[in-house]
């Protein structure tokens, strides 16, 4: 799901929901919530996993030789080149709108029980809804293969009757021949019809993908993109946003699904065609997108601990001139000297119950750094430098010594 740029065009939903803390009050403060937890990967689970700078322009990939697997044999006899609406004809009734969790996309049928589609469209899911025309189908993921971002659906109590679509082959691609690419815009737009041409041939790392400019929009992921014999030709996956370039979009060459349906050994590689297009054209490695994410997830938990930390300034202000004799200084807080040996000394005369406030102090501040602590090993191990995440901490007001050790 590219930070405005390159983007899958399955649809999704996300709701994101946080809280306000309590208003600081007399009573000593309490913890107001706690902070989002950081997975061991850093990544933020609406977000989506492969996305490009923002300033990415985008570049000529260069092609390389490569091997395709040659398509199954079709059942059906081959249909002669038509009309463009003679070919639209044909293609439509083979189309299926899926609804995958709170995704939407599109997908073909390739026999009467079975549909083709991008992976992504039905990620985490095992089971989908799929409506053809008037009917309605439940299927169950098959098979999936991310390393060319496929899966195969088995459809339940499939119509015999229900119309197939013929597979072609990226081989017989030509650059500036016409193209149509069919699918569910936005998701709700169920078989909308996009016509351009082939505008480059890309080998991106294992995965033929075929450039085109007809306009493929979010929903459409998984739609057919067929040649004007109405032969499908690719398998429409993802597209470059109107700001950063336009008539951009790429379809997995429909020779990769050949392992799909015959049942052959899938690939081990997590490589996805959308991450090696985003590395060929000049965006983040893997390991520098794990990196961000990881950066990102640190500075969740320090603006959590930022949020609290107030509460606690403002308690330590109200009773630390009545009890405390010395505190040492070691970073923004003056309460980080709970984190010291014998940090904060006490007068030994007050009116106060000065032990009871320094155990809420020293009891908050625990808290506080438990979290910290812990966020601050996970994005280590997710390749956060040292100084980014002592910048993090200086941007909230949240640096102490002891966690540069």
């Amino acid at each position: 799901m590219m930070f405005g740029l390159l983007v899958l065009t399955g649809t999704g939903l996300f709701v994101a929901q946080s809280q306000k803390p309590e208003a600081a009050a007399n009573q000593p403060p309490r913890l107001t919530t706690t902070p989002r937890p950081a997975s061991s990967t850093g990544a933020n689970d609406s977000a989506p996993t492969d996305k490009p700078s923002d300033d990415l322009t985008p570049a000529v990939v260069v092609l390389s030789p490569t091997t395709i697997a040659t398509p199954p044999p079709t059942e059906t006899t081959p249909t002669p080149t038509g009309s463009l609406e003679d070919v639209v004809s044909r293609v439509l009734p083979a189309v299926a709108s899926i609804s995958a969790g709170q995704a939407r996309g599109t997908g073909f049928f390739v026999r009467a029980d079975q549909v083709l589609t991008n992976a992504h469209v039905v990620q985490g899911q095992s089971s989908v809804t799929l409506q053809v025309g008037n009917a309605t189908y439940s299927a169950r993921v098959e098979r999936v293969s991310q390393s060319t971002d496929l899966a195969l659906l088995q459809v339940n109590n499939a119509n015999p009757s229900q119309a197939t679509l013929r597979l072609g082959s990226v081989a017989s691609a030509r650059v500036g021949e016409e193209v149509i690419a069919v699918g569910s815009a936005l998701g709700v737009l169920s078989n909308t019809v996009t016509r351009g041409i082939v505008s480059a041939l890309r080998q991106v790392g294992p995965v033929t993908l075929i450039q085109t400019d007809a306009a493929i929009n979010p929903g459409n992921s998984g739609g057919p993109l067929v040649d004007r014999s109405g032969l499908v030709i690719g398998i429409n996956s993802m597209a470059i946003q109107a700001q950063a370039g336009q008539g951009l979009a790429f379809a997995v060459a429909i020779d990769h699904a050949a392992n799909l349906l015959s049942g052959g050994a899938m690939s081990a590689s997590s490589q996805t065609p959308l991450s090696a297009l985003t590395r060929a054209m000049g965006g983040p490695s893997d390991t520098d997108q794990q990196r961000a994410r990881g950066e990102q997830a640190y500075a969740q938990v320090l603006e959590w601990a930022a949020r609290n930390g107030q509460q606690l300034d403002a308690y330590w202000d109200k009773y630390a001139a009545a009890c405390v004799a010395s505190a040492s200084r070691a970073g923004d807080r003056p309460w980080f000297a709970a984190f010291e040996p014998n940090g904060i000394r006490l007068t030994a005369t007050s009116t106060f119950n000065c032990q009871s406030w320094l155990d809420t102090i020293q009891n908050n501040a625990a808290a506080i750094k438990a979290e910290v602590d812990k966020a601050g090993e996970i994005a280590r191990k997710n390749g956060v430098y040292p100084g980014v995440l002592r910048d993090v901490r200086r941007r909230y007001h949240m640096d102490w010594s002891g966690w540069d050790l």
